[in-house]
């Protein structure tokens, strides 16, 4: 038995991690996302990562037109004990833009994790939890194996459906198939 196997942790729901930013314990400016219950201290952005965010949002800000929000590096509610905050997502339009309240699973058309020091933790924590809450379509991009691995049909066990894009393809969301991403402008 190890030492952490002695210890008890306790979880938060999301209504506490709300109060405890409401109650200033927690700033705007701290980068950490509810992940199962535990606040996760999010990894730096670097360049590359940044410059591929970057383009896949205004790739994407200009294929959607107004049939979605691209929201870049914002947080998803999925109660009780979650609130990732994905590279980008792309949600459902909404007369207030998600003002009155951020956006739940129900709001989702694609999740994009974009990774370049935290490939595990996306691919193993991250996205089963998307699939969990029913998230429709999760996209990996692995910025060091120059992949892109396109994640359907959720479950409770994760995706059914999980398959890797050539780089010189063309791909859409299975929520939004008139829109077009080419996959050679976003790895050039």
């Amino acid at each position: 038995m190890g030492a952490l196997d002695t210890v008890h942790r306790r979880k938060l729901s999301l209504d506490e991690f709300h109060s405890m930013g409401a109650a200033g314990i927690l700033g705007e400016d701290d980068r950490l996302e509810l992940v199962d219950g535990e606040m996760i201290e999010m990894a730096p952005i670097g360049a590359k990562h940044l410059a591929k965010v970057n383009r896949l949002s205004r790739m994407l800000s200009l294929a959607v037109g107004k049939d979605a929000i691209v929201s870049t590096q914002n947080p998803i509610a999925l109660p009780p004990q979650d609130e990732p905050q994905p590279d980008i997502a792309l949600l459902r339009p909404r007369p207030d833009d998600y003002e009155a309240a951020l956006p739940g699973a129900a709001d989702v058309i694609l999740i994009i994790e974009v990774s370049d020091t935290t490939l595990a933790y996306d691919r193993d924590i991250k996205i089963p939890i998307y699939a969990r809450h029913g998230i429709a379509e999760v996209w990996l991009l692995d910025l060091h194996g120059g992949s892109l691995s396109i994640h359907r049909d959720p479950g409770p066990k994760g995706y059914q459906r999980v398959f890797t894009a050539k780089k010189n393809e063309t791909v859409s969301p299975v929520l939004l198939p008139s829109i077009e991403i080419d996959l050679t402008e976003v790895w050039r």
